[in-house]
């Protein structure tokens, strides 16, 4: 998954209104899942945007990569594959992934728990594993091999019991099975990257299949499309849109595919923070991995409060987070990742209102602000906007300055968002609140302000 990948210009966003649901969600959870969660080994380098392309895929922190990273000879993951595995073909970890505990109420009620409003399994990673039966897969998936079981329909039902939305990841413009053009090792994807119509014709399939069986409501692309299917004419893959659109008048879809249309951006940790404008999605791991890497520990994972600050820092731009989780091989949610999750559950259940159904905080009212700006008594700070409320978000002591305008709020109206008064006044161009050390119980603290006019 690389956000700035082969996207063609020119790229135009859908002439139709953002779905209501989609805009005031804020938070999904994204999940990989697949054979590599068996070896479930990658070096935890850091995060995507901060190394340069040909170190990164030499040294890819991706677990869910594995079957490319293996191929570059000379890399870490090439020598732990030899000396773990003899070397062994990468699909005998479908046939030991059994998936014995997944419980897939169990995941749906801890994302919503999280705050979740929509959930983005893995249909199909590079890797060309599908968890559902795809068409023309001659039994590489997860109902023939492996689990044994539909993988897909079970986290769709179990979302939307949940009362969440569901949406389909589905990578199109790799397959290491079925269109392998050797293992990458650069950015530039073009020589590697399937065009032909019958790959073409086998992905357009598959992303059919996954809308008459599922419906969902997102459909998240990777990675491009096949050139085959970019042209008007029976493979393009407008026709498999429409089908979408016609079962899902409010459903939405990334930027990801290749087409000339989308309706929201994605950026992948720190990479495409250009595309961070209009709508948009950035997407992350809570390590730095998607798929379960059993090398990483607590220095390379978001705790409760660091989900929340990432939160709420692309939730005050204007976008929305696809905070994932790998699961075991197993099936379960890991420790690590679990712990974060009920942490920024706990913070969520309290201020859930400063993130859902929020937008964008005139700069001209107040700004955020960051302890590495040394300002005197200030720290971390976002805001956001719920109609008439601005929700002042942030760390520091008893007492906060805030870079605020005070004409634009109201200091006698300040409350933490359980309605608990708190003292806040205009000084030196700036507002400065006071609030009881069990605001930051689970993290950040929050204080809701009126807006006057």
């Amino acid at each position: 998954m690389f956000a700035d990948d082969a996207r063609p210009a020119p790229y135009q966003r859908f002439e139709r209104p953002l779905p209501t649901w989609f805009a005031e969600a804020k938070l999904g959870i994204f999940i990989h899942w697949g054979a590599y969660s068996v070896p479930a080994w990658a070096e935890p380098i850091g995060e995507l945007g901060t190394f340069e392309p040909e170190y990164w895929f030499a040294h890819n922190p991706y677990a869910e990569w594995y079957f490319n990273t293996i191929r570059i000879e000379g890399s870490s993951a090439a020598e732990h594959h030899r000396s773990t595995y003899g070397g062994a073909p990468y699909d005998d970890f479908l046939d030991v992934w059994k998936a014995e505990e997944f419980d897939a109420d169990g995941w749906a009620a801890l994302f919503a728990r999280a705050g979740a409003r929509y959930v983005v399994p893995t249909t199909k990673h590079h890797d060309g594993i599908c968890l559902w039966d795809a068409p023309g897969t001659e039994g590489r998936n997860t109902v023939a091999r492996g689990p044994q079981r539909d993988l897909v329909g079970e986290i769709a039902a179990a979302t939307r019991r949940a009362g969440m939305r569901f949406g389909t990841y589905y990578s199109g413009g790799l397959d290491w099975h079925a269109a392998d053009f050797g293992p990458l090792e650069r950015s530039d994807f073009e020589p590697q990257r399937p065009k032909d119509e019958a790959y073409t014709a086998y992905a357009n399939a598959h992303v059919r299949d996954l809308v008459d069986r599922y419906t969902p409501d997102v459909l998240w692309g990777d990675i491009e499309w096949p050139d085959a299917g970019k042209p008007e004419g029976p493979l393009s893959f407008a026709h498999v849109l429409d089908a979408f659109y016609r079962a899902a008048p409010d459903g939405v879809v990334n930027d990801r595919f290749g087409a000339t249309h989308w309706d929201f951006r994605t950026s992948e940790y720190q990479q495409g923070r250009d595309l961070e404008s209009g709508a948009w999605e950035n997407c992350r791991g809570i390590g730095y991995s998607f798929g379960y890497n059993q090398v990483e520990g607590p220095e390379h994972h978001l705790d409760g409060p660091g989900a929340v600050r990432h939160l709420l820092d692309v939730v005050s731009r204007g976008g929305n987070l696809l905070l994932d989780v790998g699961p075991t091989a197993a099936g379960t949610i890991p420790e690590l990742q679990r712990r974060c999750l009920e942490q920024l559950g706990d913070w969520m259940s309290v201020h859930g209102a400063a993130v859902h159904a929020t937008t964008v905080l005139d700069a001209a009212v107040a700004r955020p602000g960051d302890p590495a700006e040394g300002a005197e008594g200030a720290g971390w700070v976002r805001w956001t906007r719920a109609g008439g409320t601005a929700h002042a978000v942030f760390e520091g002591g008893d007492r906060v300055r805030l870079d605020a305008d005070a004409d634009r709020l109201d200091p006698a109206s300040a409350r933490l968002l359980d309605g608990t008064p708190v003292a806040a006044h205009a000084a030196g161009g700036a507002l400065e609140v006071e609030v009881p050390l069990r605001a930051y119980a689970h993290g950040p603290a929050v204080v809701a302000l009126d807006l006057r006019g």
